[in-house]
Protein backbone atom coordinates (compact mmCIF):
# COMPACT_ATOMS: atom_id res chain seq x y z
CA UNK A 1 0.00 0.00 0.00
CA UNK A 2 1.36 3.39 -0.78
CA UNK A 3 1.68 5.47 2.39
CA UNK A 4 -0.23 8.67 2.58
CA UNK A 5 1.34 10.66 6.16
CA UNK A 6 4.67 10.46 6.19
CA UNK A 7 7.15 11.56 9.45
CA UNK A 8 10.77 11.17 8.76
CA UNK A 9 13.17 11.45 11.58
CA UNK A 10 16.93 12.56 10.80
CA UNK A 11 20.24 12.43 12.84
CA UNK A 12 23.49 13.47 12.59
CA UNK A 13 24.26 10.84 10.60
CA UNK A 14 22.71 12.86 7.49
CA UNK A 15 24.81 16.16 8.47
CA UNK A 16 27.72 13.97 8.88
CA UNK A 17 28.02 13.82 5.06
CA UNK A 18 28.26 17.39 4.83
CA UNK A 19 30.91 17.38 6.72
CA UNK A 20 29.04 18.54 9.99
CA UNK A 21 31.19 16.54 13.32
CA UNK A 22 28.72 14.50 15.37
CA UNK A 23 29.01 15.84 18.86
CA UNK A 24 29.33 12.86 21.12
CA UNK A 25 32.51 10.85 20.39
CA UNK A 26 34.10 7.20 20.52
CA UNK A 27 35.00 8.49 24.05
CA UNK A 28 31.91 9.74 25.06
CA UNK A 29 33.02 13.74 24.81
CA UNK A 30 31.44 16.62 22.54
CA UNK A 31 34.21 17.66 20.31
CA UNK A 32 36.95 16.84 23.46
CA UNK A 33 34.25 18.40 26.25
CA UNK A 34 32.04 16.84 28.58
CA UNK A 35 28.29 16.85 27.98
CA UNK A 36 28.05 18.35 31.63
CA UNK A 37 30.43 21.33 30.58
CA UNK A 38 28.44 22.76 27.60
CA UNK A 39 24.88 20.91 27.28
CA UNK A 40 23.39 21.27 30.21
CA UNK A 41 21.58 24.75 31.96
CA UNK A 42 23.58 23.89 34.96
CA UNK A 43 27.09 23.86 33.13
CA UNK A 44 25.51 27.88 31.82
CA UNK A 45 24.94 29.09 35.25
CA UNK A 46 28.70 28.26 36.35
CA UNK A 47 30.49 29.25 33.24
CA UNK A 48 28.38 31.21 30.64
CA UNK A 49 31.70 32.35 28.89
CA UNK A 50 32.89 28.78 27.95
CA UNK A 51 29.33 27.26 27.05
CA UNK A 52 28.73 30.49 24.52
CA UNK A 53 32.22 30.15 23.04
CA UNK A 54 31.46 26.47 22.28
CA UNK A 55 28.06 26.88 20.70
CA UNK A 56 30.06 30.16 18.54
CA UNK A 57 31.87 27.78 17.44
CA UNK A 58 29.83 25.16 15.91
CA UNK A 59 27.78 27.98 14.75
CA UNK A 60 30.71 29.98 12.60
CA UNK A 61 31.67 26.11 11.12
CA UNK A 62 28.10 25.93 9.58
CA UNK A 63 29.79 28.85 6.90
CA UNK A 64 31.93 25.70 5.55
CA UNK A 65 29.10 23.39 5.06
CA UNK A 66 26.81 22.76 2.48
CA UNK A 67 23.55 20.71 2.42
CA UNK A 68 23.93 17.24 0.60
CA UNK A 69 22.27 15.16 -1.54
CA UNK A 70 20.04 13.44 1.33
CA UNK A 71 19.39 16.79 2.80
CA UNK A 72 18.19 18.22 -1.26
CA UNK A 73 16.14 14.44 -2.14
CA UNK A 74 14.21 15.21 1.44
CA UNK A 75 13.29 18.88 0.27
CA UNK A 76 12.65 17.36 -3.28
CA UNK A 77 10.25 14.97 -1.16
CA UNK A 78 8.81 17.60 1.03
CA UNK A 79 8.00 20.06 -2.02
CA UNK A 80 6.41 17.41 -3.97
CA UNK A 81 4.68 14.67 -1.47
CA UNK A 82 1.05 15.33 -1.89
CA UNK A 83 -0.18 13.84 1.38
CA UNK A 84 0.44 15.03 5.09
CA UNK A 85 4.60 14.71 5.69
CA UNK A 86 6.35 16.55 8.75
CA UNK A 87 10.29 16.04 8.79
CA UNK A 88 12.04 15.97 12.56
CA UNK A 89 15.28 16.48 13.13
CA UNK A 90 17.81 16.22 16.29
CA UNK A 91 20.47 18.40 14.25
CA UNK A 92 20.54 21.61 15.48
CA UNK A 93 22.32 22.88 11.96
CA UNK A 94 20.12 24.51 9.19
CA UNK A 95 21.30 22.29 6.38
CA UNK A 96 17.66 20.96 5.79
CA UNK A 97 16.45 24.64 6.01
CA UNK A 98 19.04 25.61 3.35
CA UNK A 99 17.93 22.69 1.14
CA UNK A 100 14.84 24.08 1.36
CA UNK A 101 12.79 21.65 3.21
CA UNK A 102 9.46 23.69 4.88
CA UNK A 103 7.73 21.34 6.74
CA UNK A 104 10.24 20.62 9.69
CA UNK A 105 10.54 21.22 13.27
CA UNK A 106 13.89 21.24 14.89
CA UNK A 107 13.28 19.33 17.94
CA UNK A 108 16.48 20.05 19.72
CA UNK A 109 16.54 23.85 19.12
CA UNK A 110 18.67 25.64 16.53
CA UNK A 111 22.36 26.77 16.33
CA UNK A 112 21.05 30.03 14.44
CA UNK A 113 19.00 31.33 17.17
CA UNK A 114 19.32 32.51 20.29
CA UNK A 115 16.82 31.77 23.27
CA UNK A 116 16.62 34.42 26.17
CA UNK A 117 16.64 32.90 29.64
CA UNK A 118 14.51 35.43 30.89
CA UNK A 119 11.57 36.46 29.16
CA UNK A 120 11.77 32.99 26.82
CA UNK A 121 12.08 34.88 23.84
CA UNK A 122 13.68 33.22 20.58
CA UNK A 123 15.40 34.99 17.86
CA UNK A 124 17.63 34.64 14.97
CA UNK A 125 21.24 35.21 15.54
CA UNK A 126 24.11 34.73 13.49
CA UNK A 127 26.88 35.64 14.99
CA UNK A 128 29.02 34.75 18.79
CA UNK A 129 26.84 35.07 22.07
CA UNK A 130 30.01 35.52 24.14
CA UNK A 131 31.20 38.72 22.76
CA UNK A 132 30.30 40.69 26.57
CA UNK A 133 31.89 40.25 29.87
CA UNK A 134 28.75 39.20 30.90
CA UNK A 135 28.49 36.19 29.16
CA UNK A 136 25.29 37.17 27.03
CA UNK A 137 24.28 39.63 25.18
CA UNK A 138 21.41 41.98 25.73
CA UNK A 139 17.86 40.71 24.55
CA UNK A 140 16.21 42.07 21.92
CA UNK A 141 13.21 42.01 24.07
CA UNK A 142 13.24 42.37 27.69
CA UNK A 143 16.73 44.06 27.41
CA UNK A 144 18.13 41.43 29.58
CA UNK A 145 21.58 39.94 29.22
CA UNK A 146 20.58 36.77 29.37
CA UNK A 147 20.86 35.14 26.01
CA UNK A 148 21.99 31.53 25.42
CA UNK A 149 21.99 29.38 22.56
CA UNK A 150 18.97 28.27 21.45
CA UNK A 151 19.95 24.56 22.27
CA UNK A 152 18.13 22.14 23.82
CA UNK A 153 20.27 20.96 26.64
CA UNK A 154 20.10 17.70 28.42
CA UNK A 155 17.04 17.66 31.21
CA UNK A 156 14.99 20.08 28.96
CA UNK A 157 12.23 19.28 27.17
CA UNK A 158 12.48 19.22 23.27
CA UNK A 159 10.53 21.50 21.02
CA UNK A 160 7.58 21.01 19.25
CA UNK A 161 6.61 17.45 21.10
CA UNK A 162 2.70 17.70 20.79
CA UNK A 163 3.13 18.28 17.10
CA UNK A 164 5.34 15.34 16.74
CA UNK A 165 3.23 13.13 18.65
CA UNK A 166 -0.08 14.28 16.44
CA UNK A 167 1.67 13.97 13.45
CA UNK A 168 3.24 10.16 14.11
CA UNK A 169 -0.11 8.91 15.50
CA UNK A 170 -1.64 9.85 11.94
CA UNK A 171 1.12 8.60 9.94
CA UNK A 172 1.49 5.79 7.72
CA UNK A 173 5.27 5.46 7.21
CA UNK A 174 7.72 6.37 9.85
CA UNK A 175 11.57 6.94 8.78
CA UNK A 176 14.34 7.34 10.66
CA UNK A 177 17.52 8.50 9.01
CA UNK A 178 20.93 8.78 10.46
CA UNK A 179 20.18 8.58 14.44
CA UNK A 180 21.43 6.15 16.81
CA UNK A 181 18.72 5.10 17.98
CA UNK A 182 19.90 6.01 21.44
CA UNK A 183 18.99 9.16 22.18
CA UNK A 184 15.29 9.80 23.96
CA UNK A 185 12.32 10.68 23.50
CA UNK A 186 13.60 10.42 19.43
CA UNK A 187 14.55 6.69 19.87
CA UNK A 188 10.74 6.02 21.39
CA UNK A 189 9.33 7.51 17.93
CA UNK A 190 9.31 4.11 16.12
CA UNK A 191 7.64 2.33 19.15
CA UNK A 192 5.02 5.49 18.61
CA UNK A 193 4.72 4.66 15.48
CA UNK A 194 4.29 1.04 15.41
CA UNK A 195 1.33 1.68 18.00
CA UNK A 196 -0.40 3.69 15.43
CA UNK A 197 -0.13 1.26 13.03
CA UNK A 198 2.28 2.82 10.63
CA UNK A 199 5.07 0.62 8.71
CA UNK A 200 8.40 1.61 9.78
CA UNK A 201 11.73 2.51 7.84
CA UNK A 202 15.29 2.78 9.26
CA UNK A 203 18.34 4.73 6.74
CA UNK A 204 20.94 4.42 8.23
CA UNK A 205 25.00 3.77 7.60
CA UNK A 206 25.18 1.16 10.32
CA UNK A 207 22.51 -0.59 12.14
CA UNK A 208 21.33 1.07 15.00
CA UNK A 209 20.42 -0.03 18.50
CA UNK A 210 16.51 0.27 17.44
CA UNK A 211 17.62 -1.52 14.20
CA UNK A 212 15.17 -4.27 15.90
CA UNK A 213 12.51 -2.33 15.61
CA UNK A 214 11.89 -1.10 12.26
CA UNK A 215 9.79 -3.10 9.23
CA UNK A 216 12.85 -2.63 7.13
CA UNK A 217 16.32 -1.83 7.49
CA UNK A 218 18.50 -0.24 4.38
CA UNK A 219 22.37 0.31 5.59
CA UNK A 220 24.63 2.21 3.57
CA UNK A 221 25.51 6.52 3.01
CA UNK A 222 22.56 8.65 3.32
CA UNK A 223 23.83 10.43 0.47
CA UNK A 224 23.49 7.12 -1.83
CA UNK A 225 20.21 5.66 0.29
CA UNK A 226 18.03 8.96 0.82
CA UNK A 227 17.63 9.62 -2.81
CA UNK A 228 17.17 6.76 -3.70
CA UNK A 229 14.29 6.32 -1.11
CA UNK A 230 12.97 9.73 -2.37
CA UNK A 231 12.77 8.57 -5.83
CA UNK A 232 11.15 5.35 -5.09
CA UNK A 233 7.99 7.03 -3.11
CA UNK A 234 7.61 9.56 -5.16
CA UNK A 235 7.55 7.37 -8.45
CA UNK A 236 4.73 5.15 -6.40
CA UNK A 237 2.59 8.06 -6.23
CA UNK A 238 3.24 9.54 -9.64
CA UNK A 239 5.48 12.19 -9.07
Amino acid sequence: MTPRNLVILTGAGISAESGVPTFRGPDGLWEGHRVEDVATPQAFRRDPVLVQRFYDLRRAALAKVEPNAAHHALARLDAEWPGELLLVTQNVDDLHDRAGSRRLRHMHGELKSALCAGCGAAMPWEGDLSNTDAGAPACRRCGAARLRPDIVWFGEMPYHMEAIAAAIAACDLFVSIGTSGAVYPAAGFVDWAREAGAATLELNLDPSAGTPLFDEARHGPATALVPAWVAEVLAAVGR
